[in-house]
Protein backbone atom coordinates (compact mmCIF):
# COMPACT_ATOMS: atom_id res chain seq x y z
CA UNK A 1 0.00 0.00 0.00
CA UNK A 2 0.95 3.35 -0.81
CA UNK A 3 2.93 4.74 2.04
CA UNK A 4 1.84 8.31 1.71
CA UNK A 5 -1.86 7.14 1.08
CA UNK A 6 -2.11 5.10 3.71
CA UNK A 7 -0.85 7.52 6.16
CA UNK A 8 -3.55 10.29 4.59
CA UNK A 9 -6.38 7.82 4.95
CA UNK A 10 -5.50 7.06 8.67
CA UNK A 11 -5.32 10.69 9.52
CA UNK A 12 -9.16 11.27 8.04
CA UNK A 13 -10.04 8.23 9.55
CA UNK A 14 -8.69 9.25 12.52
CA UNK A 15 -10.49 13.15 12.78
CA UNK A 16 -13.48 11.58 11.62
CA UNK A 17 -13.78 8.56 14.73
CA UNK A 18 -12.16 11.41 17.11
CA UNK A 19 -15.03 13.78 16.45
CA UNK A 20 -12.18 16.39 16.13
CA UNK A 21 -13.16 17.90 12.34
CA UNK A 22 -14.10 21.17 13.36
CA UNK A 23 -10.70 21.33 15.72
CA UNK A 24 -7.88 20.04 13.95
CA UNK A 25 -7.16 19.60 10.65
CA UNK A 26 -5.57 16.20 9.53
CA UNK A 27 -3.24 17.39 7.07
CA UNK A 28 -1.49 19.39 9.95
CA UNK A 29 -1.18 16.01 11.83
CA UNK A 30 2.66 14.63 12.05
CA UNK A 31 3.04 10.74 11.47
CA UNK A 32 5.00 10.21 14.50
CA UNK A 33 2.66 12.67 16.76
CA UNK A 34 1.50 11.11 20.05
CA UNK A 35 -2.45 10.36 19.81
CA UNK A 36 -2.55 9.54 23.45
CA UNK A 37 -1.60 11.74 26.74
CA UNK A 38 -0.99 15.04 27.88
CA UNK A 39 1.07 16.21 24.45
CA UNK A 40 -1.10 14.92 22.24
CA UNK A 41 -3.85 17.42 20.97
CA UNK A 42 -5.95 14.74 19.63
CA UNK A 43 -5.96 13.31 22.99
CA UNK A 44 -7.39 10.39 22.71
CA UNK A 45 -9.11 8.82 25.51
CA UNK A 46 -10.33 5.02 25.79
CA UNK A 47 -13.44 5.45 24.02
CA UNK A 48 -11.82 7.15 21.24
CA UNK A 49 -9.27 4.10 21.12
CA UNK A 50 -12.43 1.89 20.66
CA UNK A 51 -13.98 3.37 17.87
CA UNK A 52 -10.68 4.17 16.32
CA UNK A 53 -10.11 0.58 16.57
CA UNK A 54 -13.50 -0.63 15.11
CA UNK A 55 -12.92 1.61 12.17
CA UNK A 56 -9.40 0.35 11.92
CA UNK A 57 -10.82 -3.58 11.88
CA UNK A 58 -14.01 -2.34 9.26
CA UNK A 59 -11.52 -0.65 6.81
CA UNK A 60 -8.24 -2.32 6.90
CA UNK A 61 -9.42 -5.61 8.71
CA UNK A 62 -6.77 -5.70 11.11
CA UNK A 63 -7.74 -6.74 14.58
CA UNK A 64 -6.33 -4.77 17.70
CA UNK A 65 -6.31 -6.71 20.46
CA UNK A 66 -6.10 -5.67 23.96
CA UNK A 67 -5.70 -2.39 26.18
CA UNK A 68 -1.88 -2.72 25.99
CA UNK A 69 -1.18 -3.50 22.26
CA UNK A 70 -4.24 -1.19 21.51
CA UNK A 71 -2.07 1.88 22.95
CA UNK A 72 0.96 0.70 21.67
CA UNK A 73 -0.81 0.40 17.92
CA UNK A 74 -2.63 3.56 18.28
CA UNK A 75 0.38 5.79 19.42
CA UNK A 76 0.91 7.85 16.10
CA UNK A 77 -0.43 7.16 12.95
CA UNK A 78 3.14 6.04 11.93
CA UNK A 79 2.22 3.25 14.38
CA UNK A 80 -0.91 2.52 13.19
CA UNK A 81 0.57 1.76 9.07
CA UNK A 82 3.24 0.04 10.67
CA UNK A 83 0.75 -2.25 12.38
CA UNK A 84 -1.53 -2.54 9.23
CA UNK A 85 1.03 -3.22 6.67
CA UNK A 86 3.23 -5.77 8.65
CA UNK A 87 -0.69 -7.30 9.18
CA UNK A 88 -1.94 -7.17 5.78
CA UNK A 89 1.29 -8.85 4.06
Amino acid sequence: MDHTLLEQQLKQLLIRECDKEDDIDWQSIADDEPLFGSKSRIAMDSLDALQVSLALQQHYGVRIEGAKDGRRILGSIASIADYIRSSTK
